[in-house]
């Protein structure tokens, strides 16, 4: 029998026609210096490395608890470039705040930082989003659409992709004819891949009315495997779409826009 979904999980296979949410821009004067000869105040790199406030900061440099190229710096104001190797406790500290934004991906975008063969990319999307250097985490294949995470945070984003963490995904799939029950039955149980064995967290019926339509759970990052698992069943997805990723979801995002993630999405993130 199969699993269903929680009130809150079945109410992301809903449509987005919700209006636009996305931050407002902010005009930026343009620096002579190149980007890597950018100075930054010491107690700022220590902040964006996420060790603690610019004033905790500023304690820690008069501790002597900084160093900065190997020397030991205890002014106040220090200022350092992206090039400068800052260490507190033999951790070395990134100047680049960290950022992270959501997108709802539509249609037709590839999922990659730089392909000279790709007319359309993901980053397009997001070139807006900072000076910041940011990532995707994990991918969606070109025609798939639905929620995308970017960031330069290497340590969440490796967390969020490796299987060991489990990361819940729900993807609402429109198929090209009715799903049979007993199909569904199996999905939950498990099926055999040419890759492994594979089975779904939880599946159900979208809408009761339309067996065309199913939401799916699971958790694996395998390449294309939702399209995989209803392929070896004979069905062919028409349309598929993320609408659910590590507890992030597409509220008030609609199809080719993007938001950055609150302090509170982001503490989730991290802590779970």
């Amino acid at each position: 029998m199969e699993k269903k979904f929680n009130p809150k999980g079945r109410g992301q296979f809903k449509s987005d026609e919700s209006k636009s949410n996305e931050p407002r821009s902010e005009n930026k004067k343009l620096s002579v210096l190149k980007k890597s000869d950018r100075e930054i105040r010491l107690n700022k790199v220590i902040a964006n490395a996420g060790i603690c406030s610019r004033r905790e900061a500023d304690n820690l440099i008069q501790d002597g608890e900084i160093t900065v190229n190997g020397e030991v710096i205890t002014s106040l104001g220090y200022k350092v470039t992206p090039k400068d190797e800052v260490i507190y406790r033999k951790q070395v500290l990134s100047s680049e705040k960290k950022v992270y934004v959501l997108l709802n991906k539509p249609k037709g975008f590839v999922t990659t930082v730089d392909d000279p063969h790709a007319e359309k990319t993901v980053m397009q999307l997001v070139k807006h989003a900072g000076e910041e250097r940011i990532y995707p985490v994990g991918r969606l294949d070109k025609d798939t659409t639905g929620l995308l995470l970017f960031t330069n945070d290497g340590e969440l984003a490796k967390k969020l992709t490796h299987p060991s963490y489990e990361k819940k995904k729900i993807y609402h799939v429109f198929l090209n004819s009715e799903f049979k029950q007993s199909d569904l039955e199996q999905v939950m149980k498990g099926i055999e891949l040419e890759d492994g064995f594979i089975a779904a967290d939880a599946i159900s019926f979208v809408d009761e009315n339309d067996k065309k339509q199913v939401g799916i759970e699971i958790h694996s990052g395998k390449n294309r495997i939702v399209r995989r698992i209803f392929a070896h069943l004979g069905y062919k997805v028409i349309r598929l779409d993320r609408v659910f990723f590590a507890g992030l979801t597409k509220k008030k995002l609609p199809r080719g826009k993007w938001r950055f993630l609150s302090e509170a999405e982001i503490g989730y993130l991290k802590m779970s």
